[in-house]
């Protein structure tokens, strides 16, 4: 087991220190003003409105989807993104993302939305229609990891 204090470590190098302050007053910022649902909302939008700027390569099969979209987050400083098919869905597991080391632990439960929302327009891209949705089914963890699933 990972002593928690190198996990926080690791963690905090994952956004740049030139941003953290401007950061962290957006951030209170927006809880102050904000209600968690519409965070949510908000961050939503605006992972939408990154996948639509950052427009993946043609893909035929799903190894070809998880490496256009790991593409984008690496070449951002994102992390990675494994997917895996199931029965009825499709299983994300984005890994290292700077989420957390940018907006701080109290916006965990509203900072993956983005996440969410850039996935979600991709799949709409790649026609998947409005019949399937992204889904996040798990917490953001101390390394920026969370898992979603599209499906029905």
């Amino acid at each position: 087991m990972v002593d928690q204090t190198i996990l926080e470590y690791l963690g905090d190098r994952q956004a740049s220190r030139q941003w953290k302050g401007f950061l962290t007053a957006l951030v209170q910022e927006f809880a102050s003003q904000l209600s968690e649902s519409d965070l949510r909302a908000l961050m939503h939008r605006v992972g939408r409105r990154f996948a639509g700027q950052s427009a993946l390569e043609a893909c035929r099969t799903v190894d070809d989807l998880q490496f256009a979209m790991s593409k984008v987050w690496m070449a951002n400083d994102w992390g990675w993104v494994t997917v895996e098919e199931e029965a009825d869905s499709l299983r994300l597991n984005h890994n290292c993302s700077p989420l957390r080391a940018a907006f701080g632990q109290h916006a965990s439960s509203w900072a993956p939305a983005f996440l969410e929302g850039a996935y979600q327009q991709w799949f709409e891209q790649l026609g998947s229609g409005e019949h399937l949705t992204v889904r996040q089914t798990s917490e953001l963890d101390v390394l920026g990891c969370v898992e979603f699933r599209l499906g029905r």
